[in-house]
């Protein structure tokens, strides 16, 4: 078997048959009453793709929403999935759903409006490449046509045998507009679950072929529709099929005619006029996008003659393109920019009219912070980065102020903004409820608008991987480093005040991170997760049976006792629960744990950050005597001790992601601290 041979076997012919089927109008007709979907509107099609990848709903904060599976792109393997922004994408796609159902938004410009690097444009290329993908598929097939002319009718089409839709129109456009509601009803076309909507007319020069055919032909369609051949079609960006993208140039360079089309002037001799339809290539991005999509990189930076032409392919469907009546089109526009553009056009009085056709959906910064480290990890992760060992917290940290900096102060509630951000991200504190979380989000006015880009957490991070210092290994210290040297010279900070602010926020991360892994040494120290695990449910079964005065049974002896006062006492006094409020805190966490059963949700003391942090240290405390944290800092360490060093180190090895040289910093720094006496022992 030759080389070419094997790589010819890969190839799937009967997909390519699929893809490139052909036939008359009449098989095609046979095509839309077994399958009426082929025919769907633009809106219709990117609706249904989607939904085609199934949904999930959760619960945020009392708030039922939708994360739709589509815009993970698990197909790509997450390349260019979108985190933590499921209510903006809930409003785009509820857009889509009323386009699709032919509300009104059908007749609109949808603006992604937001500030850089939110990913408004991963939004648009995902629509985009989603859009090509289901064009290949069973569900997502849709069909154009050409006309096929025998040489004795060559002067129809300047003796071109075949001449295509050069807009890829649908079909059933070839039935004469007063005909078509009767044509379907009686040929029996869509159905009340879905009916078949075909408006607007045929192209400028697919309209003067069918003229002439019809004044060949006498009239007598039947004849006419026998030169149609239609085809399947396979939406493609690169083949600009269906899928276009138009990008603002310097206004010298910018010409109308790269939306709607030009002139082919070697066409002119044989057509002899130029404003003949069949000598004028409908090439413009208008033209090929339809049916499709076409999307506008920084709509509003275009020129103004420009945004006029988006006002009737918005409104009316329909573009003019030079010397030619008004042309039908039926595909979503799709825009973006930022906001700087976006104030511009609410400043500029004579662009009422565009403002009127615009449906903005804002694509804010992540506020929540597990979904801002996703970002990173999708790109920082051990298959991608060689040679290099990222420590534990690192991208957590560097995700961490990135959402500081876009989060507004609480306004009351006696918090602190990293209080804030941990509520944002689902855990508990005392006394806030979902309620107050709402009320936390109601209050603030630009917050996710403002911040720091993930696009700049991203270059400090590849900054520090690139760096000779760490020893093959990035901690979070080297990337915090990086991002306080970058904030001097960061090009999109306006004032010494916000660069300060920012600056105080690395501060806090710092301090987090001390306590993130002085915690994660006493878990090391202590044991492993199954021990916090058995104490937190040996404390709920206690709690539960004081709350409904009741008796506990003994596991070892099987006999009913009362709740043990002290083991509760022992955890509570870890994070300084008075006597007095025993009762109250004991209470939040039964109340907690129901709301929780309510939802369909099951406890986990991970969640509750202040439950957490106490089974920790009374873990830590019942065996600290087994090592003693100082001895790490002294330059003598007997051989016993060391071995209980080697041990910590290989459980943070094994249990939390380090390496020989982090652990090991991770420890020395953390001794440090114990031996300042920052923390009791």
């Amino acid at each position: 078997m030759t080389l070419t041979s094997k790589i010819a076997a890969l190839q799937d012919f009967r997909e390519y048959e699929e893809l490139h089927w052909n036939g008359s109008f009449e098989d095609y007709l046979a095509i839309v009453r077994e399958n009426p979907k082929v025919t769907r509107t633009a809106f219709q099609r990117v609706y249904d793709m989607i939904l085609s990848y199934g949904q999930e709903e959760y619960i945020d904060n009392k708030k039922l929403l939708i994360r739709y599976n589509f815009f993970k792109d698990e197909h790509h393997g997450g390349r260019d999935a979108i985190y933590g922004l499921d209510i903006s994408l809930m409003k785009l796609v509820n857009v889509f759903k009323s386009a699709a159902q032919r509300y009104g938004t059908e007749k609109r410009v949808i603006l992604l409006h937001g500030p850089v690097g939110s990913s408004k444009s991963t939004i648009a290329r995902l629509l985009k490449k989603g859009l090509e993908e289901y064009s290949r598929t069973h569900d997502g097939a849709l069909y154009t046509y050409q006309w096929v002319i025998p040489k004795e009718l060559g002067h129809i089409t300047g003796g071109h045998e075949i001449f295509p839709s050069p807009m890829h129109e649908e079909p059933l456009r070839l039935i004469p507009a007063d005909w078509r509601a009767k044509a379907f009803r009686e040929l029996g076309l869509g159905s009340d679950a879905f009916p078949i909507y075909v408006e607007g007319d045929l192209n400028p020069a697919c309209r003067q072929i069918f003229r002439e055919l019809m004044s060949h032909y006498k009239g007598d369609w039947q004849k006419v529709i026998a030169h149609v051949h239609c085809k399947r079609m396979v939406f493609s960006e690169k083949d600009r099929i269906g899928i276009g993208t138009f990008q603002p140039k310097d206004e010298k360079n910018q010409d109308s005619t790269e939306l709607t089309g030009d002139i082919n002037y070697r066409k002119i001799a044989e057509y002899g006029s130029d404003s003949d339809p069949r000598a004028f290539n409908f090439d413009g991005e208008f033209n090929i996008s339809n049916r499709g999509i076409v999307e506008f990189i920084e709509v509003l930076k275009l020129d103004v003659a420009f945004l006029y032409d988006l006002l009737g392919a918005s409104q009316e469907h329909k573009v003019k393109p030079k010397k030619f009546a008004q042309t039908d089109i039926d595909e979503v526009i799709l825009g973006h920019t930022n906001e700087a553009e976006y104030k511009k056009l609410l400043n500029n009085e004579f662009m009422e009219a565009l403002r009127d056709r615009t449906i903005k959906i804002d694509i804010p910064y992540i506020t929540r912070l597990t979904e801002e480290v996703k970002i990173y990890k999708k790109d920082y992760n051990s298959e991608k980065i060689r040679g290099k060992h990222i420590a534990p917290h690192t991208l957590e940290m560097a995700a961490m102020w990135g959402c500081l900096t876009r989060l507004e102060d609480p306004k009351k509630h006696n918090l602190t903004l990293l209080q804030k951000l941990k509520l944002y991200d689902g855990k508990t504190l005392p006394g806030f409820t979902q309620d107050n979380i709402k009320e936390l989000r109601k209050e603030t006015q630009r917050e996710g608008l403002d911040g720091i880009s993930p696009r700049y957490i991203q270059d400090k991070i590849s900054n520090s991987l690139v760096s000779d210092k760490g020893e093959g290994c990035v901690n979070p210290f080297m990337v915090l480093n990086e991002l306080e040297a970058g904030l001097r010279h960061h090009s999109l900070i306006t004032s010494e005040e916000i660069r300060r602010r920012y600056n105080e926020l690395l501060t806090v991360v710092k301090q987090e991170y001390e306590d993130i892994v002085k915690n994660e040494v006493q878990r090391a120290i202590s044991a492993d997760e199954d021990a916090i695990a058995k104490l937190c449910s040996n404390y709920i079964d206690n709690i539960k049976a004081y709350t409904q005065k009741e008796r506990v049974k003994n596991k070892y002896t099987g006999q009913d006792e009362e709740p043990d006062e002290r083991l509760m006492r022992s955890i509570e006094e870890k994070i300084d629960i008075p006597e007095s409020r025993k009762e109250d805190f004991r209470r939040e966490i039964m109340n907690y744990i129901g709301a929780l059963a309510v939802e369909g949700r099951q406890f986990d003391y991970r969640t509750n950050e202040r439950l957490h942090k106490a089974l920790e240290l009374k873990l830590f405390e019942d065996q600290k005597d087994s090592i003693k944290l100082t001895s790490l800092v002294s330059a003598v360490v007997d051989r016993d001790t060391q071995e209980k060093i080697d041990v910590v180190k290989n459980r943070m090895i094994r249990n939390y992601g380090y390496c020989e040289i982090c652990s090991t910093d991770v420890l020395n720094f953390v001794a440090s601290i114990f031996a300042r006496g920052d923390v009791k022992e």
